[in-house]
């Protein structure tokens, strides 16, 4: 079975003006559709032609440049549309919230630790909220398009919210201002995913 890229649930310009349409529609249509595109043409013919996505970063290390690079940019981008919902943003409640509390030093530090995640990711990459082995929460980044669930991660984890800090996320709306694109991707964050995505990895 070929990958596709993700329906969104949501219309391009339902995020504004948080993420703006043309973003989104560029990202989405484009960017994404190029990872999904070149990942099926990187695995044609191979055992990866019958494996999830998830099983081909589990596996990562075994994978040529092309999966690797391509199948995360498919992974990460599925996550990240998930996570992202019009009229959202706020805070989580619940057992993440509880956690986030217990866990991470509370919400401020949370924001913080997971801004400086995306700020200071030096390149492109992406800035991650996961649950690790131990069940605990944890905040981190990855370069380019790899991520916590790949064998060769650093920062091992289950991810279950995922920001993009790749140009093409922002750069439109945003130029060089990361930060502020951190900050108003802060109000675009669908908790009930997130939190849904939490008790799954628990």
């Amino acid at each position: 079975m070929a990958f596709e890229i993700p329906k969104l649930t949501y219309d391009y310009n339902s995020l504004e003006p948080h993420i703006d349409a043309r973003t989104m529609e560029i990202h989405h249509s484009k960017h994404h559709q190029a990872y999904v595109t070149n990942l099926n043409n990187a695995i044609a013919g191979s055992d990866a032609e019958n494996m999830t996505i998830e099983e081909i970063c589990k596996n990562i290390s075994k994978f040529p440049a092309a999966v690797r690079n391509n199948g995360g940019g498919h992974y990460n981008h599925s996550l990240y549309w998930s996570i992202m919902a019009p009229n959202k943003g706020g805070q989580p409640t619940g057992k993440l919230w509880d956690a986030i509390n217990s866990e991470l030093g509370g919400w401020d530090k949370f924001k913080e630790d997971f801004t400086k995640a995306g700020v200071t990711r030096f390149g492109s990459g992406w800035a991650w909220l996961g649950v690790k082995a131990d069940k605990k929460l944890c905040v981190c980044s990855s370069a380019n398009q790899d991520n916590p669930i790949m064998d060769i991660s650093e920062c091992a984890c289950t991810p279950i919210l995922g920001m993009d800090v790749w140009e093409h996320a922002y750069y439109l709306n945003y130029q060089n201002r990361r930060p502020d694109y951190i900050s108003a991707f802060f109000n675009v964050i669908n908790w009930d995913e997130v939190s849904r995505r939490y008790e799954a990895a628990l």
